[in-house]
């Protein structure tokens, strides 16, 4: 990592809080512009130390978790920005919201919660061609007045950059 930061590298997605934990806070201290996101599944208990921690939450996947970040929000005036994670490919063993569900979704944590809402994220079916779930992902962005989009992997980058990645 801090041979990137050398180099002028200074967004970094991280899937664990507890290994971001253990290495940005010093690297932050050195370079303020590292921008940090979190990218993997959050857990309501380690919402305290996400919000101390990233500048982008990319997982906001459930009204339970936005409900604890918007209080730690509160609590400590640290608003990070928030994707909703959206499950395009409906699979059950994956979190995010269903695509049916969204925008009712973006509207509670826009309303209720109060969350900086700034993007979605998907990450689409392996067996799956990913520019359909790219582009829905894009439509449903584009329908909610959100700039911010986040989706695919490394094999799929080109595509999902091509369909309107920002991330």
């Amino acid at each position: 990592v801090r041979e990137l930061l050398d180099a002028g590298q200074r967004v970094f997605g991280e899937n664990r809080v507890q290994e971001a934990e253990g290495k940005f806070p010093a690297l932050k201290a050195e370079y303020p512009d590292l921008e940090l996101h979190l990218i993997g599944p959050l857990q309501t208990n380690k919402a305290r130390e996400a919000v101390a921690l990233f500048d982008v939450i990319q997982s906001v996947d459930r009204e339970r978790l936005a409900a604890t970040l918007a209080k730690e929000m509160t609590r400590t005036g640290r608003r990070p920005d928030c994707y909703i994670q959206v499950n395009t490919g409906e699979e059950p063993q994956k979190a995010g919201v269903l695509p049916a569900e969204l925008d009712a979704f973006v509207a509670t944590c826009r309303d209720t919660h109060r969350l900086p809402i700034t993007g979605l994220m998907c990450i689409p079916p392996v067996d799956e061609e990913p520019a359909l779930h790219f582009a829905l992902l894009a439509k449903m962005a584009a329908r909610n007045g959100l700039a911010a989009i986040s989706m695919g992997m490394s094999a799929d980058y080109e595509t999902a950059i091509r369909l309107g990645a920002t991330h």
